[in-house]
């Protein structure tokens, strides 16, 4: 009996990464979810290596980073979310965020390629675009987790940069005990873009 509780595991790995015109770039992730969920093992956050373009005509960037974490919950209503920040260096030595992406991890056990499309938070006016020039800081989140929650987000002004690919292999367990169906409609084999 699972005492009114379902796992949720996930393994798998930020992959690879295209931003046009960058390098040296590298990555944050961290999950974000409801209050009746909590992770019983492996990491909630983690930095990533610095990765440098490829000279090749796809310009990526290779990461392969590792993503394991097991969560529990009593009730999928704050289904978890992997936010991703992407870091590097602009022309001052500044540190400086070149994209957020994020999105749910599946449902369905499974096998599952996803490619988040990445943004930037941009200055609205003409003199917030000089100031930030000047002074190297360009708008970010303070809280990236932000991004997950509907709670307390205001509208901001973005820009599409860049995408992310991540791997995910989803297993769930007790979730069906509980009356919830997490079937996928394909073979749950193979690897699935989302």
């Amino acid at each position: 009996m699972s005492n009114g509780v379902f796992l949720l595991s996930l393994t798998g790995q930020i992959e690879s990464a295209v931003f046009p015109d960058f390098d040296d770039i590298y990555c944050k992730y961290c999950f974000t979810y409801g209050s009746d969920w909590a992770i019983t093992s492996g990491l909630e956050e983690g930095i990533s290596q610095i990765g440098k373009c490829s000279r090749d005509d796809r310009q990526s960037f290779v990461w392969n980073f590792p993503l394991d974490v097991t969560f529990k919950s009593t009730n999928p209503f704050g289904w978890p979310q992997i936010v991703i920040s992407v870091y590097g260096l602009d022309a001052f030595g500044n540190d400086v965020v070149r994209g957020y992406g994020l999105c749910h991890i599946p449902i369905a056990a499974g096998q599952y390629k996803k490619t988040l499309p990445m943004f930037v938070p941009e200055s609205t006016t003409l003199l917030q675009k000089l100031t930030c020039w000047l002074t190297g800081r360009r708008p970010e989140y303070v809280e990236p987790r932000i991004l997950g929650q509907g709670e307390g987000r205001e509208v901001t002004r973005v820009r599409s940069q860049g995408w992310v690919k991540v791997c995910f292999n989803t297993i769930t367990r007790d979730i069906q005990q509980l009356g919830y169906s997490t079937r996928s409609s394909s073979n749950s084999h193979s690897c699935l873009s989302l």
